[in-house]
């Protein structure tokens, strides 16, 4: 009625005006370019050849520029600080964009300086000397999109004096007035808070505004309102801890070598602004990022130990970086905690006890166990907010794992109760403090609340007016007491709440499906393709350097491993392989991985010629498998004659078939595990067997199927011969392209909206079709398709002693704003599907009986999906698709996506990947699915040379699969990694060829923890063991 508020507020603006004592402006710097960009560069011999003048603009896109000046500071002046305001550009809000820059002081890194972080305090030392300051400006990127200039204003430059006095009034003021906000008028301190800034504002003399008489009547409203804000109550008995964070995306809307930089920045400001602010406690997560500044800032390094080592800087998070846990392999979820947990222990002193994931795009249901058998004790992350349909019905809770095991969970509530979204980024305000405790869903539980605040996405962190704020919020009455908190601290107290009160805690038994960018599953295919190659490649390498250790003496690789497993975490980070940055992170990750794929595979050539000894006609087959079953096997012998023959290492004749492209086909009925046989080549008559297929008029009959196709290269039939029944559901057609109309609301490459379903396309212009072969073990036929911008080409594979259908693609992927999903509707009649995810596997509904069904209309798999009755199911396989959806009775993979933002290029080009149609009697378990989809992506792999058979490591349950062969990373033995994937309980032996010495059972950091009298042990469901061994 009164306009009270506003009134104050513009007299709050008008306060805000004599805060600052601008004595020395600064008019002009001298510039440089900084052609080269280079990470960590140092204002040393520096030719300054122009100028910039205090209004100018500066533009560029990823375009560095060095500013100097040198000045002279004032003396000290009673009731003030040095300060300088610094303001150069526009920053977006979490740094995702535009200017950023780094101030040295006499040569020294300061503070980052930005939109967000303008001012610089400046120590009383500094009085009346000459000191140089130097800038680092950057112009930032547009993020993301079409590559736009950016173009800056140098606005402002002055060092002067901070008037401590009004700056108090200032930051009280605003903090009243944020809290008033909050308030209803019906709230018993809203009256008196409301009077006390009211009459504490009625003090101050307007008549000469930046008076004397003026400045010391706000000092005298200043001790008006101090005093009548400490004899109000609190009213507020919830509390807040408070730690300073800022999320720094290791790459998303700029590069990896920005990145760097920005690490730089922001934690050059967290130490600078600890020298006035000792109770700013901070959290950084990220070895990975400690690890840059190690190497490219060891002054910065230095004092983020000294700070840790003071207790102010918390380093902790668990993973070597926040990985994506939806496209990572359960051993490099692992390898994330492992390199994460021991750089941390070995840097610091000690490894984390929380995991804090704040931004990722899913959550595996394997991560429970995984985090437990690291150390970890509790999962934090907010992105689940961002559901679209379903939220989580609790913000502390029990989350109950794929073995049963359970982990304590927290979600951070900041802003408020009616944000759909939660953030990780707060900003210390009264919205938030508030908005914590109202959106919070488990009050009768815990009465504490976690906030981190600070800038961040793209860096930044707490500025001074986050910290200023803090100090009054704590004592404001109405708003929670918001006290600095390690979130170490915070978590253990959460702890002994939760495991003490006598209410209802909610346990969550299953994955954390996040409800919202299921395109990541598929966007930018070829990260996702080079991450699972490279993911086996090592798992190979490893095992056979172990070997090479035990039979040669070679030392193990350690730090080539270690290397290659570096580049492959860090493109793991929740923002590169989810498909989600700029064209530029792309083409890095490029380099990065076909350097990790080439250094492997040349590993992989040495250990093989260590191990195999010079013989003619001989080849070595590899299985790295757990098992032994018949496989197929491509190989390429030095004799090019057209007829060979081939002979196991008992000179038993195996069924072979020339291939095309002059290679050969052949069969081995039961390779070593993780072991090496040698066959012999042989020159011989034609001797090879008849055809097993017979093809005409778009049929074709094999061993194990009937089948037919239409006239646009779709199955119209499969019918399983030994199993007496139809494989596609009645009336419909497989192995169908569809192309879907993709155009998200909200985020381009990130999601797939449920409505993409509502326009659909077959493509069904069939150009060719031709049999390429047609022999004992295989029969093959190429077809070439073609939508109006693409192009499909298939090798259709059919064999004689397997079941497995196998789609050899490649796709000249030219359409955008697009989805390409390729369809099997079945004769299978299921309520729920099984995926393979990390360590195991989990059933999903193919109904849509509720939101929570719904929801899930595209989830993740990694080597294969299952439908399956009783007794019989089918599979679908992949070697390098996450994507799937299985709703009723149709499997559907997802092959690619067509997003143009934020890389307008995304995924354009050739694409080759592989999918198989895998029918079986029984389930997912009885037919093996595990096993075919293993060998569709890791074959067995061949060299020249002879070895002794031999298999290095064998286990008798069939329902548990080998994960990791390697050197223990202390070097004391070896490390053996499995898990069980069938979900029952089961006694398993495990041998090798070699003497076992002895057996400990260890944590996944490699940690002992129980000796084992003999290889024997009994494994839970999904259960990961770990064991350290001696071998002779």
């Amino acid at each position: 009625m009164f306009f009270t508020k506003d009134k104050l507020r513009g007299r709050l603006d008008e306060v805000a005006l004599y805060r600052y004592e601008k004595t020395y402006p600064i008019r002009n710097f001298q510039t440089a370019e900084d052609m080269d960009g280079e990470i960590a560069a140092r204002p040393d011999n520096i030719l300054y050849d122009n100028e910039l003048t205090i209004g100018e603009n500066w533009s560029g896109r990823d375009r560095y520029v060095w500013l100097k000046t040198t000045i002279t500071f004032p003396d000290t002046k009673t009731g003030t600080r040095l300060i300088g305001y610094f303001d150069f550009g526009n920053t977006g809000d979490g740094h995702n964009s535009g200017f950023e820059s780094l101030l040295f002081v006499n040569g020294e890194p300061y503070q980052g300086v930005d939109q967000n972080h303008r001012e610089v305090l400046f120590p009383d030392s500094f009085a009346g000397k000459k000191v140089e300051l130097v800038f680092r400006l950057w112009s930032g990127l547009e993020g993301g999109g079409t590559p736009t200039i950016q173009t800056h204003q140098l606005k402002e430059a002055f060092i002067g004096y901070l008037n401590l006095v009004i700056d108090d009034l200032y930051f009280t003021s605003k903090a009243t007035l944020k809290t008033l906000d909050q308030l209803e008028e019906k709230n018993p301190t809203y009256a008196p808070l409301l009077q006390a800034i009211n009459r504490a504002y009625l003090a101050i003399d307007w008549s000469t505004p930046g008076s004397e008489q003026n400045l010391a009547s706000m000092a005298t409203a200043n001790q008006i309102l101090q005093a009548a804000l400490e004899k109000m109550p609190k009213n507020f008995p919830i509390k807040v801890a408070a730690v300073g964070h800022t999320h720094i995306d290791v790459a998303w809307l700029w590069r990896l070598k920005h990145t760097r930089e920005k690490a730089a920045r922001s934690f050059s400001t967290v130490l600078h602004l600890m020298e006035d602010y000792p109770e700013y406690l901070f959290l950084q997560s990220q070895p990975q990022l400690y690890a840059y500044i190690k190497e490219d800032y060891p002054e910065i390094y230095a004092k983020i130990k000294a700070k840790i080592s003071e207790g102010n800087w918390e380093a902790d998070g668990g993973m070597w970086l926040e990985a994506d846990c939806n496209i990572p392999s359960g051993e490099s979820l692992v390898r994330q905690m492992l390199y994460g947990q021991k750089f941390l222990r070995e840097e610091f002193g000690k490894p984390s006890s929380f995991l804090w994931l704040p931004d990722v795009f899913g959550y595996s249901w394997a991560l429970p166990q995984i985090l437990r058998k690291s150390g970890i004790k509790t999962f934090m992350t907010t992105k689940i907010s961002w559901n679209q349909y379903n939220r989580m019905p609790h913000d502390t809770f029990q989350w109950r794992g794929i073995d049963g095991t359970e982990i304590l969970t927290h979600f951070i509530t900041a802003p408020e109760k009616n944000s759909r979204i939660s953030t990780y980024n707060g900003k210390m305000t009264a919205r938030e403090l508030v908005g914590l405790w109202d959106k919070y869903q488990d009050k009768e539980v815990n009465q504490e609340l976690l906030l981190a605040y600070g800038y961040g996405d793209g860096g930044g962190g707490v500025n001074r007016e986050m910290l200023e704020m803090r100090r009054r919020y704590d004592a404001m009455p109405g708003i929670p007491e918001v006290k600095p908190k390690s979130a170490t601290a915070y978590f253990n107290d959460l702890h002994e709440t939760i495991n003490t009160t006598d209410q209802y805690v909610h346990t969550w038994n299953g994955e954390l499906y996040f409800e919202y960018h299921r395109g990541t599953y598929t966007s930018q295919a070829f990260t996702k393709k080079m991450n699972r190659k490279i993911e086996l490649g090592l798992r190979n390498s490893e095992w056979l350097s172990v070997l090479a250790n035990l039979k040669q003496g070679i030392t193990y690789p350690t730090e080539k491993l270690a290397g290659i497993w570096q580049i492959l975490l860090r493109n793991q980070f929740h923002d590169i392989i989810p498909g989600s940055s700029i064209k530029e992170v792309y083409d890095d990750a490029l380099i990065e991985y076909t350097e990790a794929m080439t250094e492997n595979n040349v590993l992989i050539s040495k250990q093989l010629a260590s191990l195999t000894r010079a013989a003619e006609e001989k080849i070595t087959l590899w299985n790295s498998s757990t098992w032994t079953r018949p496989r197929y096997i491509e190989i390429s012998p030095e004799n090019p004659a057209d007829h060979l023959a081939f002979y196991d290492e008992n000179n038993i004749l195996l069924p072979a078939q020339k291939l095309v492209n002059n290679t050969w086909l052949i069969q081995h009925p039961n390779l070593p595990v993780l072991g090496a046989a040698t066959i012999s080549v042989k020159e011989t008559p034609n001797i090879l067997g008849q055809s097993s297929f017979n093809y005409n008029n778009k049929q074709l009959e094999t061993p194990f199927y009937q089948i037919k196709w239409n006239e646009v290269g779709q199955f119209t039939s499969i019918f399983d011969k030994k199993n007496n029944r139809q494989v596609l559901a009645e009336n419909t057609r497989g192995n169908v392209f569809q192309l879907f109309e993709d155009k998200p609301m909200w985020h381009d490459a990130w999601d797939i909206d449920l409505f993409y379903q509502e326009k659909q396309n077959e493509i069904t212009a069939l150009d060719s079709v031709e049999i390429t072969e047609k022999g004992p073990l295989q029969f093959t036929m190429k077809q070439v398709l073609h939508s109006e911008k693409s192009q499909i080409t298939q090798w259709i594979h059919f064999y004689h002693e397997s079941p497995e259908i196998r789609f050899e693609t490649e796709v000249d992927w030219r359409d955008r704003n697009q989805l390409l999903k390729v369809a099997f509707p079945v004769d299978v009649h299921a309520s729920e599907a099984s995926y393979d995810i990390q360590f195991g596997n989990v059933k999903r509904p193919t109904h849509w009986n509720t939101s929570w069904d719904y929801a899930r209309f595209e989830t993740v798999g990694h080597q294969w999906a299952d439908l399956s009755e009783k007794n019989y199911g089918v599979s679908l396989l992949n070697d390098s698709k996450y994507g799937y959806d299985i709703k009723d009775s149709t499997i559907r993979l997802t092959l690619l996506k067509a997003a143009g933002y934020p890389d307008p290029d995304a995924d354009l080009g050739i694409h080759q990947f592989t999918y198989s149609l895998y029918p079986h009697q029984g389930d997912f378990l009885d037919g093996e699915t595990v096993q075919a989809a293993w060998e569709l992506n890791n074959p067995i792999f061949t060299s020249n040379g002879e070895i002794e058979t031999f298999s290095l490591f064998q286990v008798t349950n069939p329902y548990v699969m080998i994960d990791s062969v390697k050197q223990a990373e202390d070097g004391n033995g070896f490390i053996l990694r499995l898990h069980e994937f069938a979900g029952t309980h089961g006694e398993v032996t495990f041998n090798s060829d070699y003497t076992i010495t002895s057996i400990t059972e260890c944590n996944l950091l490699e940690e002992n923890e129980t000796s084992l009298p003999t290889p024997t042990f009994t494994i839970a469901p999904f259960e990961i063991k770990t064991y350290r061994i001696h071998l002779a």
